[in-house]
């Protein structure tokens, strides 16, 4: 993560370039490879993850531009999780990191939204790229699955894109180093081909390294 006045900085951006309704960004949950607990790498929604730098599966976040509210929803962890994960951050101590204040339960979330459809307030999302997402936005707005894309937000992809694009210094700081580790990787793959050798024996390789960096 970069620091708290980072993701202060991003979020009060977004509310200024989104200037009507609330922002609805929804974060990532695990993707199951063959049944539910056996699932593959965690990647968190990237739009997510740059406004909060949170990596945990099931997290929502609503900013509300006339009142400039910015609130993380979801539900903390059971007993039973914990057993097998040990202890787990709350969502409160999760949202404290990224300078978020106010929290709330993925039921709280439901009640959120509904009270802005009764406002008829705008409800801004991005398109959705998972069928998860789909299915989520269906349940919360009572959207029609086949018109989810429709009513994407085009103000809501406009601020982000154009936020996005510049980078800051620490952005570039990250980049640089995300190159570096790059080419080490390509540079140890060449050094090591030989005919008839396995594509695994390559990737054990190059793969300690990115995770020596963090990767």
């Amino acid at each position: 993560m970069f620091s708290r006045e980072t993701y202060l900085k991003r979020q009060q951006e977004l509310l200024s370039k989104v200037n009507e309704g609330v922002i609805l960004l929804l974060g990532n949950e695990d993707s199951p490879m063959n049944y539910a607990d056996n699932a593959y790498y965690f990647r968190q929604d990237s739009s997510f993850l740059y406004y909060f730098g949170l990596t945990r599966p099931g997290l929502y976040a609503l900013l509300d531009t006339n009142e400039g509210k910015i609130t993380i929803y979801g539900d903390d962890y059971t007993v039973e999780d914990i057993v097998w994960m040990g202890k787990q951050p709350a969502i409160q101590d999760l949202a404290t990191q990224c300078g978020v204040e106010y929290t709330g339960t993925i039921k709280e979330l439901k009640n959120s939204l509904s009270q802005s459809m009764k406002l008829k307030e705008m409800i801004h999302f991005l398109p959705p790229y998972r069928p998860e997402h789909n299915l989520k936005i269906h349940k919360l707005l009572g959207i029609p699955l086949e018109k989810i894309y429709e009513e994407r937000s085009e103000a809501l992809i406009r601020a982000i894109v154009s936020h996005r694009n510049y980078k800051t210094e620490e952005e570039i700081i990250e980049i640089e180093k995300g190159v570096d580790t790059t080419v080490d990787m390509h540079i140890k793959a060449m050094k090591m081909l030989r005919p008839c050798m396995k594509e695994l024996d390559i990737v054990i390789e190059i793969e300690k390294i990115a995770k020596a960096t963090g990767g």
